[in-house]
C-alpha cells in the first residue's frame, strides 16, 4: 500500500470559518505575535495569554471539517494516509483522519509549565490557578516562537517515506513545510494547492491555483482512480 503525505496549514482551515489569526498588518486579533505565541509573552502576561488561547478553543467549538478534510479521509481506502499539520485544531480528526501529526500542538490540549512530558486534553477555558499534578501551572499546548518542535524529526521520517506528497493551504517558501519538502524521496509526486502559489510546476510537481475544498477534491478524484 503506497504512502501520502499530507501537509496542511492554515488555507484548509480557513475554509470552516477558523480565523488564521494574523492580519494584514502581521497582528494576531490586535496583538503582535510576541505577546502572545512567545515564552517571553508567557512570561511577560500569562493572563493575556490564556485570553488568548481561550478564544481560539471557544471558537474551535463552533467550526466543523470542510470537505477537503473530509475528502482526505476518503484516501485511507486505498492507501496510507499521514497528515502533517501546521494547524492546532481538530478538524482532521473529527473528520475521521485517523493518522494526524501536528508540528506546532493542539489547542484542545495544555502541558505543565514544569514537565512539558505532562500533557492533558482540554476542551473548556484554562485560568491561572489550573496546575498538573506536580502542582505546576499549566499552559497551552501550542508551540510557540523560539521554541523547538519536538515532531519535526517524526515528520521528516514521515516525509522520507512519501510515495506521494500533497500540500495544502500552506507556501512552500516558509518553514516547516518548505523544510519538509526536501526530505521526500526524488522524483515524488507532489501537488501543491493553494490559491496564490508562488512556484511554477516542475516534472514531479503539480500546481493547482484554488481554495482546498475545490483542489483537495480533484486530487483525491485522481488518486483513487490510480490502480495500485
Amino acid at each position: 500500500m503506497q504512502n501520502i503525505v499530507v501537509l496542511t496549514g492554515a488555507g484548509i482551515s480557513a475554509e470552516s470559518g477558523i480565523n488564521t489569526f494574523r492580519d494584514a498588518d502581521g497582528l494576531w486579533e490586535g496583538h503582535d505575535i510576541m505577546e502572545v505565541a512567545s515564552p517571553q509573552g508567557w512570561k511577560n502576561d500569562p493572563e493575556l495569554v490564556l485570553d488568548f488561547y481561550n478564544k481560539r478553543r471557544s471558537q474551535l467549538h463552533t467550526v466543523t471539517p470542510n470537505t477537503a478534510h473530509l475528502d482526505l479521509v476518503t484516501l485511507e481506502k486505498q492507501y496510507k494516509v499521514t497528515i502533517i499539520t501546521q494547524n492546532v485544531d481538530d478538524l482532521h480528526e473529527r473528520a475521521g483522519s485517523t493518522n494526524v501529526v501536528h508540528l506546532h500542538g493542539e489547542l484542545l490540549k495544555v502541558r505543565s509549565q514544569f514537565d512539558e512530558r505532562i500533557v492533558l486534553d482540554w476542551t473548556e477555558d484554562l485560568n491561572l490557578g489550573d496546575r498538573c499534578e506536580r502542582n505546576s501551572q499549566l499552559r497551552p499546548h501550542i508551540v510557540w516562537f523560539g521554541e523547538a518542535v519536538p515532531m519535526l524529526d517524526t515528520a521528516i521520517t514521515i516525509t522520507e517515506q512519501a510515495d506521494v506528497l500533497i500540500i495544502i493551504g500552506t507556501s512552500m517558501q516558509v518553514y516547516p513545510a518548505a523544510g519538509l519538502v526536501q526530505y521526500a524521496p526524488p522524483q515524488t509526486p507532489i501537488y501543491f494547492i493553494d490559491p496564490n502559489p508562488a512556484i511554477s510546476p516542475t516534472k514531479n510537481l503539480t500546481i493547482l491555483p484554488e481554495k482546498a475544498t475545490t483542489g483537495v477534491a480533484k486530487v483525491v478524484d485522481e488518486l483513487m482512480n490510480v490502480k495500485q
